[in-house]
């Protein structure tokens, strides 16, 4: 059950909850850490003023009007619920649980005196006090209840008890700060768990706390597991039962609710028949979720066989060796090199098939925990409790078995090395070697032989390699290499020098390339060598460019995930180009803090790298907070649309040369329209971030399900 401790644990103290509550989000909070990180809104006449009183530093100084909406109350986003108004999030301190909040208006009692002292004692909520999501970050004002507004969810409060009590190891000491020791006692009056050395500091026997019984540890569990439940009661009459359910609202009401309260009007159900149904939807979602970590679980087993299958690579090597020990003595300096690119496939292979069981295990060790949390939210017999958190959960679970989909239990490489060494056109070159006729000082040189064994293609580059005939005594001044356009079309000169051997970059993408060359020297030109065709990549493979960046970028995972050591954005862009085709590449949020606006799109080569990505004429950009997001193109803001990202959401890029577009996904879906048209000519992945975001790129990956490509334009341009 180790995978359901992160369902039990307070976002902000991160310890199991107690007495926890409901927030109008559906997430929950510790009653005491509430209190903790309940702040009091200022007073202020206009948003103006409020803005011109707070912080000197925002986090939205550089954007226009428009934006500022994020600040309004009737913009936010967040409607009313029962009673609780949402605050703007106007960007100032941090709280203890790491979000932006408004400064504290009341000191906050040291811990030990939330332990000791009774909840009702507690000094009052100041008027207009507000408390953030730690989860979510929406910010609520609350209204004269407090916190009593909340409701407690008593499920979730059953839940951690059993899960407490069925762990086999020692009570351990509730106040000890660093490595609890063994409990010895627990207080009934105060519930809470005390060593020898916290009894006598926190708990003398003498004053108040002389008539509260110790009882040993054991008998202070099973005193916890019998006390009993609480009738469940309406946060707006204390005194009145829940007892119906309000289909419109979605909680639990009472009959005065019905009779004087806002919910007279609305449809209200049987609290039991309602508890019956949500009870089954949950278990029938929890058969489809089941049903994937099946699947997850077995796919695993099959990645691990994969790993296994890659690393017993012996008898590919040694057929390698076996063929190149069957060459004259000249090839066995080739043998080392053959062996590196296969050991480089080796590699690749398995970090990418090591990066896909990484993830798989992360997203099924969080739907197991999930599971078992819904399980043991369903063995409750607590009705309007288990409605107060259904929906939350029943929305969660189907989010959850959707993210399972779109191929995730799809292997992203095969087992099989898709290497085979070609020994023939060399062997036959060897047979054929014969003493030639001089032809005297005045000859051109001989048609070039290409070294098949060193010719090679990685992503969009070419490495060719030749030399002469042997035994060809002509001098030769230099050599002239030709490549097509990679759409059959016409041969031009890419390279010429002395060297015998030339990589050539920013070809397409999944095309077919011919290749020749000649030699020349004084008396002229001399034949072509044969026509080499080679294919590039399908799939564009690249990561982040540390020559390119700016030098504020932090670059780690193999250059495969970057962040910024500015609070001013800074510019990053990938090692490799695109002219051609259409591509798809992703990038994950890994930190997302204080709400920066982090910007995803393409760029040229000569793009600014110390402003935010789309302020100038070279890069086309859609830049997003944690609500909505923006295009941006030579600082023109278009197509504001709602949706948002936070830590572990998914940016997408779509970038189609055969209709000359850019898309922009978030979380598999599209964001916004089409957010820029009429794109030719050559860019560079790109992204614009500040220290408070971190994020990872990810590559290779298929077109998405939803898009389908347009036709081929034929006259694109090599890069």
């Amino acid at each position: 059950m180790d995978e359901m401790d992160e369902e039990l644990k307070c976002p902000v103290c991160g310890s199991f909850f107690r007495e926890p509550i409901i927030l109008p989000c559906s997430h929950n909070i510790c009653l005491a850490c509430a209190r903790n990180i309940l702040v009091q809104t200022p007073d202020a006449e206009s948003p103006q003023s409020s803005r011109a009183s707070g912080s000197g530093v925002s986090d939205y100084d550089y954007l226009d009007l428009d934006k500022m909406s994020l600040y309004s109350e009737a913009d936010s986003g967040y409607g009313s619920y029962g009673g609780f108004v949402s605050a703007p999030t106007t960007p100032c301190q941090k709280s203890p649980n790491g979000v932006r909040v408004f400064p504290p208006a009341v000191p906050q009692p040291p811990p030990q005196h939330h332990l000791l002292q009774h909840p009702g004692s507690l000094p009052p909520i100041p008027r207009n006090s507000c408390i953030t999501c730690p989860q979510c970050h929406r910010s609520l004002i609350l209204d004269d209840r407090g916190l009593r507004g909340f409701p407690k969810n008593r499920v979730l409060e059953g839940v951690v008890d059993r899960y407490q009590q069925s762990k086999a190891a020692a009570l351990k000491c509730q106040l000890c700060e660093k490595s609890p020791k063994e409990a010895t006692v627990m207080c009934e009056q105060c519930d809470v768990f005390y060593c020898d050395p916290c009894r006598l500091r926190c708990h003398p026997p003498r004053g108040p706390l002389a008539k509260h019984r110790l009882v040993p540890p054991a008998q202070g569990r099973i005193s916890r597991r019998t006390s009993p439940r609480k009738i469940s009661t309406c946060t707006e009459h204390e005194l009145e039962n829940l007892s119906m359910y309000c289909v419109q609202c979605k909680m639990p009401v009472c009959y005065q609710c019905l009779e004087e309260g806002k919910h007279g009007t609305h449809e209200v159900k049987a609290l039991g028949a309602m508890w019956k149904l949500h009870k089954g939807q949950l278990s029938q979602a929890l058969n489809i979720l089941s049903d994937r970590a099946t699947e997850a679980k077995e796919f695993l087993v099959q990645l691990r066989n994969m790993v296994q299958h890659i690393q017993n690579g012996v008898e590919f090597e040694a057929c390698l060796v076996a063929q190149c020990d069957a060459l004259i003595d000249a090839l066995n300096r080739r043998k080392a090199q053959l062996l590196s690119r296969v050991n480089n496939e080796h590699e690749h292979k398995l970090k990418v098939v090591r990066d896909q069981i990484s993830h798989c295990t992360v997203k099924l060790r969080q739907t197991t925990g999930l599971m078992e949390y819904c399980l043991e939210v369903i063995k409750e017999n607590d009705p309007s409790g288990f409605l107060q958190i259904s929906d939350a959960l029943i929305r969660r679970v189907h989010m959850t078995e959707g993210q399972w989909g779109k191929g995730t239990l799809t292997p992203r490489m095969t087992s099989d090395f898709d290497l085979t060494l070609d020994s023939s056109p060399l062997l036959q070159t060897i047979h054929q070697l014969d003493f030639v006729q001089m032809k005297g000082s005045s000859s051109v040189p001989a048609a070039p032989m290409l070294q098949l064994e060193e010719c090679c293609t990685q992503n969009n580059s070419a490495t060719l390699s030749w030399k002469q005939p042997p035994l060809s005594t002509i001098a030769v001044d230099g050599y002239i290499l030709e490549l097509d356009d990679g759409n059959g079309g016409q041969f031009r000169e890419v390279y010429v020098g002395t060297e015998t051997m030339c990589t050539v970059d920013g070809l397409h993408f999944n095309s077919t390339y011919k290749s020749r060359v000649k030699a020349y020297n004084d008396s002229g030109v001399g034949q072509y060598s044969k026509t080499l065709v080679m294919q590039t990549s399908e799939i564009a493979w690249f990561t982040f460019d540390p020559a390119s960046a700016h030098p504020d970028i932090i670059f780690s995972n193999d250059n495969l995930t970057v962040t910024c050591n500015s609070y001013d954005d800074r510019v990053v862009m990938g090692n490799c180009s695109f002219s051609r085709g259409v591509h798809y590449w992703e990038m994950t949020v890994d930190r997302y803090d204080n709400h920066p606006d982090p910007a995803f799109g393409v760029a040229r080569g000569d793009v600014l790298k110390d402003v935010m990505l789309g302020k100038d004429d070279k890069a086309w950009a859609m830049y997003v907070d944690n609500n909505r997001s923006w295009f941006m193109h030579n600082n023109s803001h278009t197509n504001r649309t709602d949706g948002g990202i936070g830590k572990g959401s998914t940016v997408g890029v779509l970038l189609d040369f055969t209709r000359g577009i850019l898309i922009f996904l978030i979380n598999d879906e599209q964001q916004g329209p089409v957010a820029f048209e009429a794109l030719e000519g050559q860019y560079f992945p790109a992204i614009s971030l500040n220290r408070n975001v971190q994020v990872t790129l990810h590559t290779g990956l298929p077109i998405p399900d939803f898009y389908t490509p347009g036709e081929a334009d034929p006259t694109g341009s090599v890069c």
